[in-house]
């Protein structure tokens, strides 16, 4: 499995950005994908998921009618729509596969990218 993030930057407060994963090594289109996110020293973030075949999707509430997930299965691609960005976002930013929840609460993934780094900040 090998999962490359692109996109990150350094952008004002209500800004955007968007953020792309490519991905190999696995049947992209039979996999759900998420988009997770880590300040250092704190626990990972979950922000977004999709379904194989893009169907739904799924957003945790603080990112929730502010970022889009989306995915080309052809070319096996991943993307996050970033729009209104806050100081809060600030993070680096990880495709991920093999997440899992617990009780409701995110637990963890089994495999993410190297991450990108985002930056809000005027």
């Amino acid at each position: 499995v090998q999962l490359v993030e692109s996109g990150g930057g350094l952008v004002q407060p209500g800004g955007s950005l968007r953020l792309s994963c490519a991905a190999s090594g696995f049947p992209f289109g039979d996999s759900a994908m998420n988009w997770v996110r880590q300040v250092p020293g704190q626990d990972t973030e979950w922000v977004a998921t999709i379904q194989n075949d893009g169907g739904r999707t799924y957003y945790g509430d603080s990112v929730k009618g502010r970022f889009t997930i989306s995915r080309d299965n052809a070319n096996s691609r991943l993307y996050l729509q970033m729009n209104s960005l806050k100081s809060e976002d600030t993070a680096v930013y990880f495709c991920a596969k093999g997440c899992s929840w617990k009780g409701g609460a995110f637990q963890r993934c089994d495999y993410r990218g190297q991450g990108t780094q985002v930056t809000v900040s005027s």
